[in-house]
């Protein structure tokens, strides 16, 4: 009855409200962008509460979209991982009761969503909350927040808007560069006390999740499962509902080119448990999947060395100390501890095993080979019947591990050159060259079968199932190319009841470690200054955990060490005293 403005089509004033409370014409069925003002005060003594919105609660836009938020596009992208990695027999618990509560925890102190609007917050800030008034007032717009939880009686996100000031200006302005309604403000920079979301983050929050309730899947596994397109990563909002349109500033974060980095994941990681303010994580013990004993055993397995250089790792790991529990715990926002990577470390454990079995100095352990090589020759009928197997052959294992090594590496670098980066789900960024595009994707799509039935190419074939061993090695070869089952009795003697190694030598990779807050690196590598067997170990199992092999020089430096301590202090101390 307050309202006496005519209609813009008919010239009446014939006036109704619509469930989203704005005001329609009864006679030509037109509906405007003024809402109606509400007052209440049922529920606070003399008080007021306003809601004027223009168009931020549309359910559809002229494209047939509805409005969504940055926040709800990263939920179903986690969505989506989750189910994929309870696909590979991860505990069902981890969706609901870890990575959900960490996402709501994670939108909380981001002030996105489960929170008060700050007092004096402008439009500028990255707030992606709706009001708690205008959910109720628009039941039927979709709960996008809602679909990460199973539980149905938890009721919606109850959230407060920040954009409501200015909204506006913000849908007008983000209406045409961007589907989202804030992709626009998203990608602002001064954002300091702020994690901001990004893709790879979202492999930060499973990973994050997988170590609370430690499951056995470490991070290089997690990143393997997502470039084998097991894990959705890649065009992965080709899943998103038809009616969340993504165009514009929304294909700069949803739209990823490139693979996920081990650091870079690893760090948002940590940056991650320390916004989240999580308490100590679940004790990493002897018994868990993430132990350097236990992750040795698999490495060992995977690079075909013989079973006895498992005892030798367990003497490195309990040596050094990186076994205990307070060292491989995860305490968020402890400056003091030091951020462990289970597989890096795991790896680094049996290079220094084999520089201490066989120095890897390109001599030595060829003169351990020509006398294992003999002693088999000589002993072959002997060996066959004897407990410790035939003795271990370094120059043998190199070739076999080299050849199998050569063809793999060859087999993911061809992978990586046919992968086709582009989604079958076109992508636009203004709304004007929707249709453009539309057609140019359509005549790709005809002109691509066409030659196909043409050349008569055969297509890709179903991805194999994942598997934690990328090398398998088989004791039931006859060709001798598996050396599980070989002895080390080769590289060791027997003093006072205990095998030690023969050559009592040994190298350090570095003899002073670099200040990895400055660098990121404890030491430097470079090939050139190694030798080279010592560079064919690094990359072996750089290819096995998809990384590069100064990460694992880096903790081989640590462990060396850890280990030699008590020398390397005597020999800084007289190397002062001789300067002096």
């Amino acid at each position: 009855r307050d309202f006496n403005e005519r209609c813009a089509q008919c010239s009446e004033v014939n006036w109704g409200l619509t469930d989203g409370g704005r005001f329609y014409c009864r006679s030509c069925h037109n509906v405007t962008e003024r809402t109606r003002e509400v007052v209440n005060t049922d529920f606070i003594t003399n008080s007021r509460v306003q809601t004027i919105s223009k168009g931020l609660k549309k359910q559809e836009k002229n494209d047939g979209g509805c409005e969504w938020y940055i926040c709800e596009g990263f939920q179903l992208v986690l969505k989506k991982q989750v189910e994929a990695l309870e696909a590979l027999g991860v505990c069902p618990q981890m969706k609901d009761e870890i990575l959900c509560n960490f996402w709501r925890c994670y939108l909380q102190k981001s002030k996105q969503a489960y929170c008060k609007r700050p007092a004096g917050e402008t439009v500028k800030t990255l707030s992606v909350c709706e009001s708690s008034t205008d959910v109720d007032s628009d039941p039927e717009r979709p709960s996008l927040l809602h679909l990460l939880s199973l539980s149905e009686s938890e009721g919606d996100l109850q959230t407060d808007c920040s954009f409501a000031s200015s909204v506006s200006k913000v849908s007008e302005s983000t209406s045409v560069y961007s589907g989202s309604v804030d992709g626009s403000l998203y990608l602002m920079k001064n954002q300091k006390d702020k994690l901001r979301m990004t893709m790879p983050m979202t492999l930060s929050f499973c990973y994050l999740a997988l170590l609370w309730v430690r499951e056995p899947i470490t991070l290089s596994e997690l990143l393997r499962f997502v470039v084998e397109g097991h894990i959705p990563y890649m065009n992965v909002f080709q899943h998103f509902p038809e009616k969340m349109k993504l165009c514009g500033l929304d294909l700069k974060i949803f739209c990823v080119e490139s693979w996920p980095e081990y650091k870079e994941v690893f760090n948002k990681m940590h940056e991650l448990a320390a916004f989240l303010d999580l308490p100590r994580f679940p004790d990493i013990t002897e018994s868990c999947f993430l132990h350097p004993d236990m992750l040795c055993m698999k490495y060992l397995m995977e690079a075909n060395l013989p079973d006895e250089l498992h005892n030798w790792t367990c003497r490195v790991v309990k040596k050094t100390g990186i076994g205990e529990v307070d060292f491989l715990t995860l305490m968020p926002g402890n400056k003091s501890t030091r951020k462990v990577k289970y597989d890096v470390l795991a790896a680094a454990v049996i290079v220094v095993v084999l520089k201490l079995l066989f120095l890897l100095d390109d001599h030595y352990e060829w003169v351990l080979s020509e006398f294992a090589e003999e002693r088999n020759k000589n002993n072959t009928e002997v060996c066959m019947f004897y407990s410790g197997g035939p003795y271990f052959e370094f120059k043998k294992w190199y070739e076999v591990v080299k050849r199998s090594l050569d063809v793999e590496q060859k087999k993911l670098d061809e992978e990586k050159a046919k992968y086709l980066w582009r989604c079958e789900k076109p992508l636009f960024y203004s709304v004007k060259n929707k249709s453009k595009v539309l057609k140019r994707r359509q005549m790709v799509v005809n002109l691509q079968n066409q030659f196909g039935k043409l050349s008569g190419s055969v297509q890709r074939a179903e991805k194999p199932n994942p598997s934690s061993f990328q090398l398998s090695w088989s004791e039931e070869n006859t060709d001798g190319s598996c050396f599980h089952g070989h002895s080390l009795k080769g590289v060791l003697q027997e003093k006072c009841g205990l095998l030690t190694v023969m050559n009592p030598d040994y190298w350090l990779c570095t003899v002073k470690l670099c200040n990895e807050k400055l660098c990121g690196h404890l030491a430097h590598y470079r090939e050139v200054e190694f030798p080279q067997s010592y560079h064919f170990v690094l990359g072996l199992f750089s290819f096995l955990l998809r990384i590069q092999p100064s990460y694992i020089h880096d903790e081989v430096c640590m462990i060396e060490h850890r280990l030699f301590n008590k020398k390397l202090c005597k020999k800084l101390k007289y190397n002062t005293v001789l300067r002096k």
